[in-house]
This record gives structure tokens, sequence and C-alpha cells, in this order.
């Protein structure tokens, strides 16, 4: 009887919280912008949410009123647009990663490429592949917006798996990022860029990058068709994330390869989370099903043609989240954590990562004015730059990736590719010979310059 009366009660609080938003649709639609502008301790939640109607929400946000009233007007008239590169935001949303940095997250579970590279069963090896992929989608779904990388700037990491990461914005117009990671069992690359449209409540985000794995063991090749997103609630209600549909990851060597499906997220949050799919063979019959959540565990057990769990067999645990912080203010894992940290950058660091940034440094100690003012400060060096180089008739070129006079062909565009040159390695070499003593990085005391070369 109190399950049911919890029922009626968590029911009377939707269809009040539905009656309270309508009713303030006129106003609002004028007032706020505070799913886009961001609340204090912004979180992902499942969208039933609570009983809060959308005026008591906006008044979570750290805006006042004519911020929100002049954001709101602005981004209006890019409704049904793609806002990738054409909106100037405040630092009040965003997260003290740059774009750049945030694509090394999905390093946090490399070792599950490490097992994929010495199993010598050809459909586990995706099993392990595709639960790497998949692990990342808990750092993703972050309501919080990374900063937009300055041409030329870079991230590197270093000490986590034996592997070597670098990323560099490549492109600034159409915003393109390039990255390769490396250890004894794997080289990953991905050529980055997204396309997004704006729907007034909600953002549509379209993935047009490559991402492409070779093992080194027989080098074999993979690569990933990731599902779109959309960032929901923009307006009204909280902000939350979902990525429905098909993740497929190809063995472009064999033909095998894995198809997976991200559930949407339906009524009371039903099918939130849930990723169910199948490693097929070259010959499209399923092997192994896979089932699990992406924000908790994904496992597998053995099939039969029919896709039918084989007898005899029983469900195995692939991988597991590792357990995030509690309460943490960007939502932020251990691993996010470490990306930010000196402890995972080599010896001189290059004056172009993003862990110079002033304004992200200034947004990580809590200081929003200061990292207004540098964000635009940053942005307004970046037009001088390119004014200049305009002027002289000079071209920006990528230092450590190349353009490979390559396209590729995604379910949502095309996309011109850009591929590690190699330039890294001989500079890292050159470090690791000299007998220079590193001492600890101080932030004050390397300039953030992506324009040195």
């Amino acid at each position: 009887m109190g399950t049911e009366d919890n029922k009626k009660q968590q029911g009377r609080g939707f269809f009040s919280s539905i009656a309270s938003t309508l009713s303030g649709f006129g106003s609002a639609m004028q007032k706020s912008v505070h799913g886009m502008l961001g609340y204090e301790g912004l979180e992902v939640i499942n969208p039933e949410g609570g009983t809060e109607d959308s005026e008591a929400e906006a008044q979570k946000g750290r805006w006042k009123q004519e911020d929100r009233d002049s954001y709101w007007k602005m981004m209006q008239k890019y409704i049904g647009a793609d806002v990738t590169s054409l909106v100037t935001l405040p630092v009040v949303i965003f997260e003290p990663m740059s774009m750049v940095q945030k694509m090394s997250e999905l390093m946090e579970y490399s070792y599950l490429l490490d097992m994929a590279d010495t199993c010598e069963d050809p459909y586990m090896r995706l099993v392990y592949a595709s639960s790497f992929f998949v692990g990342t989608y808990y750092a993703f779904q972050r309501t919080w917006k990374p900063f937009n990388p300055i041409l030329g700037e870079t991230y590197e990491m270093a000490n986590h798996g034996g592997i070597t990461f670098l990323s560099e914005q490549v492109s600034h117009h159409p915003p393109i990022s390039a990255a390769h990671a490396e250890n004894d069992h794997f080289v990953y690359d991905i050529t980055s860029k997204v396309k997004t449209k704006f729907l007034g409540n909600s953002i549509d985000i379209y993935p047009l990058g490559r991402t492409r794995v070779v093992f080194k063991r027989d080098g074999v090749v993979l690569e990933l068709v990731p599902p779109p997103s959309k960032v929901n609630n923009l307006i009204f209600g909280r902000t939350w994330v979902d990525s429905p549909g098909e993740m497929i990851l190809t063995n472009t060597t064999t033909g095998d390869k894995v198809v997976l499906y991200f559930q949407p997220c339906g009524w009371f949050g039903a099918g939130r989370y849930e990723v169910d799919g199948y490693v097929y063979n070259a010959q499209e019959e399923p092997k192994i099903l896979l089932t699990g959540k992406w924000s908790e565990s994904i496992s597998y057990q053995l099939c039969d043609l029919d896709g039918e769990p084989l007898a005899g067999t029983e469900m195995k645990e692939v991988w597991k989240l590792a357990e995030p912080p509690v309460n943490d203010k960007f939502q932020y894992t251990h691993f996010a954590h470490k990306i930010n940290s000196f402890d995972t950058a080599p010896k001189k660091l290059l004056a172009s990562d993003s862990r110079l940034r002033p304004d992200r440094y200034a947004l990580e100690k809590g200081d929003l004015s200061k990292a207004g003012s540098e964000k635009s400060r940053l942005e307004e060096r970046q037009r001088a730059e390119k004014k200049r180089r305009e002027l002289s008739g000079d071209q920006f070129v990528p230092k450590w990736f190349d353009p490979l006079n390559e396209t590729a062909v995604t379910p949502w565009g095309d996309l011109e590719l850009y591929g590690y040159n190699g330039k890294y390695d001989e500079h890292r070499a050159a470090i690791d010979k000299s007998d220079s003593v590193e001492e600890i990085i101080d932030i004050n005391s390397i300039e953030f310059d992506p324009w040195q070369y």
C-alpha cells in the first residue's frame, strides 16, 4: 500500500510540475535560459526530476535576471541553426576543461584495449573494445560545457597506462580537433568534429568524427561510429543528456562488428542509460550478446544464432564504472580531475597546453570574474592573430597533425581528416635525452601560447 501511495504521489508531482510549467510558459520564455546557462552544481538526473516548476529552477542559477534575459533574446534567432561556432557563451556555463582535454577522457579505461590486443578470440576482442568506448559515456553526459579550444591549442597526457596522448586544435572554422594515443598494445587516432542543431529547449549533437584503433599484435583495425547525443531541457526543467541510437564498432580487417543500441530515455526515466546489442561475425550472425548500463556496467554472454543466451553459459561482467566522487561540483570523475592535474603532464609541457589556459585555471579556482575576462582576452587575441595572418598571407599549419587530403563519409556529413605526423615523438625523445632537471610546473611561470608555431 505504501508503495502504491508513493507512486500516486510521484504522479501528482509530475503532473503538477507540467501544469505549473505550462501556466508560467509565457513569462518563463522571456525571463530565463537557466537550463542553458547553468545551475549551481548542475547534475544529470532522471528527467522526471522533482516537483519544482521552471521559475523555481531558474532561481538556482548564478545569473542575474537581466543577464538571462539578454542571452535568451540572443539565442532565439539561432533556433534551427548549427551553433557549434556561431555563439560566444558566458563562462558561467563552462567546466574548467577544454575540449581537446576532454578528448583524453576516453583513455580512462584503456586497460580494456590492452586486453583486446592480447585476446586470441576475435569476438571477445570486440567485447573488450566496445566496452572501452561505452565506458566514456558516463563522463560525456556532463551538462557543463568545455571551453572551445584556441587554434593551435594542445593537450598532452602521460603517466596513465603507459600511454602517450596528444591532441591539437587543427582548425577553427570549422572547429576540428585531432588526437593520437599510443602504448605497447594499441594506436588510437581520431579526427573530431561535431554538427549541432539548436531546437530552443534542446540541442542535437551529431559526431562527424572518425575514430580508429590499430592493435599492435596483429595489425587489426577497428573503426567506430558513435550515436548522436541530445542535450535536453535547455529552457524548462533540469538539463540532462541522452545519446539514443546505435553505436557500431567494425573490425575492418575481418568484417566482424558490434552493434549496440543506446536506449532513448522514456517517460519517468524508462530505458535511461540502457545499452543492448550483439557481436556479429562477418556473415552478420550474432555470436555474443552485450547488455548493461553506461552509467554502471556492461556484461556479456555467448548466444545462439537467434541471439538467445547459449545453454550452459552465464552472463559475465566485462566493465564496471569506477566509483565517482560524491557531490562533485562539476560532475567530474576522479580521472577528470587527474586530467586537469600536472601529475599527468610530461616534462617540459608545451606552452600551448590546455592546463595553462588562464580562463580555465581561473574557473577551476572559482574566480568567475577573472575566468570571463581571460576568456574574452584569449578570443580577442585569436581574432587578432587571424587578421595578422590574413594581412601577411600566412596560413595556419598544425604542428603535430597533417591534413590527409582524404574525406571520411559519416552518417551526418563529410569530414576532412587529419593524421598524426610523428613529430611529437621526435620532440619528446629529444627532451628525454636532455640532462635538464624538470622542476615542478608552476601555472604562473609558463604563458599559454598556442600561437608559438
